[in-house]
Order: C-alpha cells, then sequence, then structure tokens
C-alpha cells in the first residue's frame, strides 16, 4: 500500500512538473532574423583611434562604421526612420538625411542613452530641400526638421538593432553599449557622411 501511494504520488508530481512546465516553442521568424543580423567587430580592443576620424553611415547595409588616420577602425549595426531607406525630405517624413554632416554635440540622454547630435539641415541640405519646394515634390508649408542625431534604443529594446526594424523619427539608432563605445571615443565635430 504505501509504495503503491509513493509510486502514485510520484507518477503526479511528475506529471504536474510536465504539465506547469513553460513549453519550448521556437519562433522562427525572430531565429531567422536574428541570424541574419552580422556580427560586426572593431579593433577597439588592440588600440585606440588616431585623429582624424570620420564616420561612414551606410543606409543599405544598415551599418555605421568608424574611420581614423589608418583606416577602417569599427562597425557597428545600426537602424533609421523610414523603412523606405529615402533621403529626408521634410520634417515627420521620419527619413533619415543624407549628405555630409558633422557631430555637433553630445549628451547622455534620459530616453536614449547617449546622443551625438549631427548639423542638420546643412546648407547642402537646405538647397536641396527648397529645390524640391519648388518643384512642388513636397507642400510649400513644408519645414526641413531637424534634431537628428545617433543614439542608443529605449531600455531592454536592443532587438530593434539585430532584426534591422526602423524605427525612429529620421536619427540613426545603434545598441545601448554599442552607441556608448561610439561615444567614448567619437569627439565633436567628426565629420558623418549618410549614404544609401
Amino acid at each position: 500500500m504505501k509504495t503503491t501511494i509513493l509510486l502514485t504520488t510520484t507518477c503526479l508530481f511528475a506529471a504536474g512538473g510536465l504539465m506547469f512546465k513553460k513549453p519550448i516553442t521556437e519562433n522562427k521568424a525572430a531565429t531567422t532574423t536574428t541570424v541574419t543580423a552580422k556580427k560586426l567587430s572593431n579593433k577597439r580592443a588592440s588600440f585606440k583611434p588616431s585623429s582624424p576620424m570620420y564616420i561612414v553611415i551606410d543606409k543599405r547595409k544598415y551599418e555605421l562604421s568608424v574611420y581614423d588616420a589608418k583606416g577602417w577602425y569599427a562597425t557597428y549595426p545600426v537602424v533609421f526612420g523610414n523603412k523606405s531607406l529615402d533621403d529626408k525630405k521634410m520634417e515627420g517624413d521620419r527619413n533619415t538625411p543624407e549628405g555630409t554632416f558633422h557631430i555637433n554635440q553630445k549628451n547622455v540622454h534620459s530616453k536614449w542613452y547617449r546622443f551625438m547630435g549631427l548639423d542638420y539641415p546643412t546648407k547642402e541640405s537646405l538647397d536641396k530641400f527648397n529645390r524640391r519646394k519648388e518643384r512642388g515634390e513636397i507642400p510649400s508649408w513644408a519645414k526641413p526638421g531637424g534634431s537628428i542625431g545617433i543614439h542608443g534604443t529605449w531600455p531592454g529594446e536592443d532587438y530593434v538593432i539585430d532584426r534591422y526594424e526602423n524605427w525612429t523619427l529620421g536619427c540613426i539608432s545603434m545598441k545601448r553599449a554599442d552607441v556608448q563605445d561610439l561615444y567614448s571615443y567619437v569627439p565633436v565635430g567628426t565629420p558623418v557622411t549618410i549614404k544609401k
């Protein structure tokens, strides 16, 4: 009798464990997306960058690359605003501007962790904007926009970078650890070229 009770109790605990155990599921879409995200590297562990530095952001490759006087230094994965990856036409279009800019400010940001502002709109950006207005490509009341920069993600949301989910209003977004790394060695005044 004791053996039967012990055996029944053991079976119930085992069955209960299986019933209450979290099922293992595989999200194939997320796995595929994560696998396609490149693991990018940098030389940061081996030496510090030398001046002058410049940054090239490739919208098609979803990459931000840093170059110094000796050549390539580091590459980080990034995302942008709109899925279309078009050039910024006007305020509110969520597009990331293309052209050459400079980092004009650096600050610790309450939402985005670290923020490196760009001097958008430049004279070149304003010229493109005004030509579009003249051709009727954008409304006459449109403004060029501003406050474009390089920043981190919301806390706990680095996965948007791994999945290449464009989510910003036109800025360039990086993983929090990556933006902290970049912020630590890139000075104000660094040229930033954004291209497609």
